[in-house]
C-alpha cells in the first residue's frame, strides 16, 4: 500500500467569548475603558490607524495577521480586529518592589524569558505564589498570553500574585540590579550548583524557555548561574517543574533555620 504523507495542522487556541471583543468600535471602546488586553490582532489589509495609535499610547501589543487567522477566531463579523481581554490587573514593577521594600520584606521575583506555553505559564505561577514569590515578570511581547486556560492551571493564583508585564526585559533587569537585587539565571550550562546559590538576599530569577532557554544578553547580565543537578539520563526538566524546584530552594534557604 502506497504510503501517503499527511500533515497535521495544529488548531488555533480556543479562547471564550468572555475574554475576546471583536469589530471595530467595539475594540475602541475597550482600549477607551482603560481595560487590561493581552493583544490585538489586526487584519493586515486593514488601515485600522485610530486603534493602533490607541494601542501603542496603551502599550498593548498587536500584530498584523491574514484575514484567515482572525477567521480562525471567530466566524463572527470582526471587522478585522480582535482584542483579547485579560482576566488580570498587571501591576506596576515599581510600585510592587517599592512595597516590598517598605514592609520588610526580601524581593523574591520571578522573571520568564519567552516561555509561551499556557498550560506551563499558569502551573509556574501556582508554584509561584505558594513560595511567596512577589512578582512575576513577562515580557509585553513573546509571552504566554494570559487567559481562561492559564488562570484555570494556575488555580486561581494568578489572582493573588501580582504579575508585571515590561517592554523591555533587558532594562528591567537592569532596573532590578540597581534596586538592590542579584539575578540568577537557571540553566543547564550553568557552572554553580543551584544549591551554592544563596537565595536568601534579594534575588530575581530568570527562567528560560523551553526551547533555547535563556536569551544571551540576560545570561551575560546575570550575576550567577545556577543549574539543577540531573543524575538521569534525560538533559533537561520541564519549566515548570525546574521552576519548582528552584523557588523551593530560595524557600528553603529563607524559612528553614539553621540547627
Amino acid at each position: 500500500m502506497e504510503k501517503r504523507n499527511y500533515t497535521v495542522r495544529k488548531p488555533a487556541p480556543r479562547q471564550s467569548q468572555a475574554d475576546m471583543v471583536f469589530g471595530t468600535q467595539s475594540v475602541l471602546e475597550t482600549l477607551r475603558s482603560g481595560k487590561e488586553i493581552e493583544r490585538l490582532f489586526i487584519q493586515r489589509e486593514f488601515g485600522l490607524a485610530e486603534i493602533e495609535k490607541l494601542a501603542k499610547e496603551r502599550g498593548v501589543p498587536f500584530q498584523r495577521v491574514p484575514v484567515e487567522k482572525l477567521n480562525r477566531v471567530t466566524r463572527k463579523n470582526h471587522q478585522g480586529v480582535i482584542a483579547f481581554v485579560s482576566p488580570i490587573q498587571y501591576m506596576p514593577l515599581h510600585n510592587v518592589l517599592t512595597q516590598v521594600y517598605e514592609d520588610g520584606k526580601v524581593p523574591l521575583l520571578l522573571l520568564l524569558d519567552r516561555i509561551t506555553d499556557v498550560r506551563n505559564f499558569g502551573a509556574i505561577a501556582r508554584t509561584a505564589e505558594c513560595a511567596g514569590v512577589q512578582a512575576l515578570i513577562v515580557p509585553m511581547k513573546g509571552g504566554a498570553q494570559i487567559n481562561a486556560d492559564a488562570m484555570k492551571t494556575s488555580s486561581g493564583a494568578l489572582n493573588f500574585l501580582p504579575v508585571c508585564r515590561e517592554p523591555n526585559l533587558y532594562e528591567t533587569l537592569l532596573y532590578l540590579r540597581n534596586s538592590g537585587l542579584q539575578i540568577v539565571a537557571c540553566t543547564e550550562k550553568a557552572d554553580k550548583s543551584l544549591y551554592d546559590i544563596d537565595f536568601a538576599i534579594p534575588t530575581v530569577i530568570i527562567m528560560g524557555s523551553e526551547e533555547d532557554g535563556i536569551s544571551k544578553e540576560f545570561l551575560q547580565l546575570a550575576d550567577s548561574g545556577a543549574k539543577i543537578p540531573l543524575i538521569g539520563h534525560v538533559e533537561s526538566l520541564n519549566v515548570s517543574i525546574a521552576s519548582s524546584i528552584v523557588l523551593y530552594e530560595a524557600v528553603r534557604q529563607r524559612v528553614v533555620k539553621p540547627v
